[in-house]
């Protein structure tokens, strides 16, 4: 018996050291899911959006980063936009017609897209600073045009962002109050808060946060459940205005059909 009790115990400290160990040494590819550009799909885009212009830009580092920038008419707002873990933004372009009159620019993150090296909270950060520099070197650029939208993921780097930059306002999709606390609900038997090493906590952030907030939540959200993103909204520090998409899901926000309206009415009464 004494035997089995040995071994019983050998195993549950094995568990108890090796699972932490694992998800630690793992969390990179389990928050980060890189997707690259195809050739095809560059093609594909070149064909069908000629105007649209692909912007490379070096990071402090080195590291070549790479953006879609699609120019409206005049002098347009201009949005920077921060996608999901796993979005290849070129996606996007197919919907911005959406938006009239409002120009983007559609950053892809280290490792996604044709954008080198690997992504990382830092890192993201980072460069997320260095496209809202060069942004602002644009013919007609000013800072109270220039708009941040964050989805899901991208939430995180876009508040980031406003708390670094003087961004004219910010557009956030399903967004979280901190990545912690969302790695919490799945991975409640972990200690997270010691393992996690990209925290994205945006809600240490946002009561000094000034800029006007757009707050798109998803009712039905199964990724990162609607109640991350109250809390967010509840604490912003500036003027804050929160649509909750009924009966939307993760990845169903942009079908809703006030979701663009939202974003349209938003950017217009911001700018005027």
């Amino acid at each position: 018996m004494e035997g089995l009790i040995a071994a019983v115990l050998k195993v549950i400290a094995a568990v108890a050291i090796g699972l932490p160990l694992v998800v630690y040494l793992a969390q990179d590819a389990l928050i980060f899911y890189r997707q690259p550009l195809p050739e095809a799909r560059r093609a594909e885009v070149a064909r069908r959006f000629p105007a649209v212009q692909e912007i490379f830009v070096q990071a402090k580092d080195g590291t070549r980063l790479h953006a879609w920038h699609a120019k409206a008419p005049g002098s347009a707002p201009l949005v920077l936009y921060f996608g999901g873990n796993a979005e290849e933004v070129s996606w996007m372009l197919e919907g911005l017609d959406q938006a009239p009159g409002v120009s983007w620019l559609l950053v892809d993150y280290r490792g996604y897209g044709l954008s080198e090296g690997s992504p990382g909270e830092a890192a993201l950060v980072s460069d997320a600073i260095e496209w809202f520099d060069y942004a602002l070197k644009l013919p007609g650029a000013e800072p109270k045009r220039t708009f941040a939208f964050g989805r899901s993921l991208g939430s995180g780097v876009a508040v980031a962002l406003a708390a670094e930059r003087p961004v004219a306002g910010l557009i956030l999709a399903t967004p979280y109050d901190s990545l912690a606390a969302v790695a919490k609900r799945y991975y409640w038997y972990l200690p997270v808060d010691l393992l996690l090493k990209h925290r994205f906590d945006s809600i240490a952030l946002a009561p000094a946060l000034k800029q006007p907030l757009l707050c798109l939540i998803a009712e039905r959200d199964e990724v990162i459940p609607a109640v991350h993103g109250e809390r967010l909204f509840d604490v912003w520090g500036g003027e804050k205005r929160k649509i909750v998409l009924q009966e939307a899901g993760h990845n169903s926000t942009d079908a809703h059909p006030i979701f663009w309206s939202s974003i349209r009415e938003f950017l217009a009464q911001k700018v005027n």
